[in-house]
Formats: C-alpha cells, sequence, structure tokens
C-alpha cells in the first residue's frame, strides 16, 4: 500500500500556535498514514517540539484542527490524548528516578486496568488476576527491549541511553495507535543510536503502530522513516519521502544556513 492509499491516522489542518504574539507554529498542515514512521526535522527553534505538544494536547493552538483516526479536534488534552491512544516520551527524560525499571514501564500500564481503584487497594475482587496480567505484560516488554537484567534497578543511576529506552518502554506499555518520540536518541553514541532504532522499527513492525518522531540525527532519519515534514521558523517547507526531501533545494538551505 503507498502512502496515497494508505489510511489515514492523524491530520493536522492550519495548526497555528502563538506565544503572547510570537509565533512558534504557522498555518501548518500535513497527514500521517497509519502505521507509517514519520520524522519531524529542522534547524533549532523550528517549532517541532511544539507541534507534537500540540497533537497530545500539551498546547491548544490558536488556529486550525487535529484529526485522529476519523474524530475531529479542536482541543486536545493530555488526558483525552491517552484515551485516545496517543502515547509519548519527552525530549527531557520525565522517569520516576527513584522507582525501579519495572515500576517506570508498569506504570504505563494504569489505562489498561480493569480492577478498580478500591478493589486495587483492598486486594479483592479483580484486583490479584489484573495485577499479574499487567506485569506480564511489563515483563514481556523489557525482554524485548532488552531491559530484563535492569528490571529491578533504580532507574535513576542508570545510564543515560538505557533511560531513554526505559521512557521509550513505559509509552509503548500504553499500547498506543500514535507514539511522539521527542529526540529518543539526543545525547546517544552511534550504537546507542542504532539499538534505538532496531526497537522503534521492531514495534512499528510488530503492532503496526504509528510513529511520529523528532530526530536532528539526518543519517538516522533517512534510515527510519517512511514520511519526513521539515519545519523552518515554524512553518512547514517540504512533506514527502526520505529521498524526495533529501534533494529539496528549500531543505538544504535551511540546514545549511543560507536564509538564517
Amino acid at each position: 500500500m503507498t502512502r496515497s492509499t494508505a489510511l489515514v491516522l492523524l491530520s493536522l489542518d492550519g495548526i497555528s500556535l502563538s506565544f503572547k504574539g510570537v509565533r512558534a507554529i504557522t498555518d501548518v498542515s500535513f497527514n500521517v498514514a497509519e502505521g507509517e514512521i514519520c520524522a519531524l526535522i529542522g534547524p533549532n527553534g523550528a517549532g517541532k517540539s511544539s507541534l507534537l505538544n500540540v497533537i497530545n494536547g500539551v498546547y491548544v493552538p490558536q488556529h486550525g484542527t487535529i484529526r485522529l483516526g476519523g474524530n475531529v479536534y479542536r482541543r486536545m488534552n493530555p488526558y483525552r490524548a491517552a484515551h485516545r491512544g496517543i502515547a509519548r516520551t519527552f525530549q527531557n527524560l520525565a522517569l520516576f528516578r527513584r522507582m525501579s525499571v519495572f515500576d517506570n514501564v508498569l506504570a504505563g500500564r494504569t489505562l489498561h486496568r480493569r480492577s478498580t481503584w478500591l478493589e486495587q487497594t483492598l486486594h479483592v475482587g479483580r484486583a490479584y488476576r489484573d495485577e499479574a496480567e499487567q506485569r506480564g505484560h511489563v515483563d514481556s516488554l523489557l525482554d524485548a527491549l532488552d531491559l530484563q537484567r535492569y528490571r529491578d534497578r533504580v532507574v535513576g543511576a542508570l545510564p543515560y541511553g538505557l533511560q531513554k529506552r526505559v521512557e521509550l518502554a513505559r509509552a509503548l506499555a500504553a499500547e498506543p495507535r500514535l507514539l511522539l518520540l521527542d529526540e529518543p536518541m539526543a545525547g546517544m553514541n552511534g550504537e546507542e543510536k542504532e539499538a534505538m532504532t532496531k526497537y522503534v522499527l521492531q514495534f512499528n513492525a510488530r503492532s503496526g503502530v504509528t510513529v511520529v518522531l523528532i530526530e536532528h540525527d539526518i543519517g538516522v532519519v533517512m534510515g527510519l522513516s517512511d514520511h519526513v515534514v521539515v519545519l523552518d521558523y515554524g512553518k512547514k517547507i517540504a512533506d514527502g519521502t526520505p529521498d524526495e526531501v533529501r534533494t529539496n533545494p528549500d531543505v538544504v538551505a535551511a540546514y545549511l544556513g543560507l536564509r538564517h
């Protein structure tokens, strides 16, 4: 199935966002097909993280709409986004640093629990079976991401690259339809980037999760993505396949600083 015939999972239409009159995003529109990996790229300050924050409701745009799975939203919020199947990681790690790897990933299963808060507190009713199911799911994730050996380690004591992988595991624990990754490979060495690329591709192929990611390593972007959207000064300057974007003169100019 080509991109032109694939079902659209996420559609942004005319998104504009300002902070006290300063434009962060200006009239940005693009579609993300179901099951694809879409990269948002552009120079620093281009509006990439702001756009990701719009998609999962951290920011509410002044103009434009978001369509997710056929439903149109003028306003999204993080709670609604999570319940609609959106999960994300952050540019700056947002882990519970004093908790174990296992418990951090288990936190991602909150929306999948069937037992009530009261049943969990009193350990009655569905609580035991529910807890066993959630813990089993987490252990499977830790196996798939080669984190099982760190299962009981305090996450704050782990190397940075492993912490980024734990954050990916927690996002995947929610079983999202749409996974937003904000610079998942920032600060990693070549070996760590290769491993993270492998895990993203693996879960994309295994579960069909649609991925929108921000990444500065163009080599990683070109090898990982099906679709690339380029922002500069909050405006979309290119939208297409990696090969199409690679040779786009506006993209070349933005990255070489010819227009700055």
